[in-house]
């Protein structure tokens, strides 16, 4: 008898989970049909997904202001053995976009800045690294790395 009961809520579970995916599928595909079908409303054919991506293929690229906030600054990309860091200076300050640790190893402190420098520190259980970051006489983004 228990057994059964198992059973039937097993099914009665597998039941209920598949309508409601179901559902979620259905009313998802509803609100995104319009990014899904051309302007008819209808599956585009291979022939208008050829000629969707040369219209996008040559359209104007946004302008860079659009497309970053800090179009004249190129970010860095940092390698330490505790972690990666992306850095970009601009005006004589430097500024982390991103930082990420290792395998390993985790962030203990961040200074992100915008600042004359700017530090990051990535630890494990055996070691701390320091990563401290400026704006090189070529206005890039150099580091340092104290153990």
């Amino acid at each position: 008898m228990a057994m059964r009961r198992r059973l039937l809520l097993a099914v009665t579970g597998w039941l209920a989970t598949a309508l409601v995916a179901t559902a979620a599928g259905v009313t998802v595909l509803n609100v995104l049909g319009g990014s899904l079908t051309g302007a008819g409303g209808h599956a585009l054919t291979p022939e208008e997904v050829r000629a969707e991506l040369i219209a996008a293929a040559t359209r104007p690229p946004l302008p860079s202001s659009a497309a970053s906030p800090e179009p004249s600054a190129p970010a860095k990309v940092l390698s330490t053995g505790g972690g990666t860091v992306v850095a970009v200076c601009q005006d004589g300050l430097v500024r982390l976009r991103s930082w990420s640790p290792a395998q390993g190893y985790s962030v203990d402190d961040v200074e992100p800045g915008p600042a004359r420098q700017t530090e990051v520190e990535f630890e494990s259980d055996r070691s701390e690294l320091k990563v401290e970051v400026r704006c090189g006489a070529d206005g890039l983004p150099v580091h340092t790395v104290e153990s």
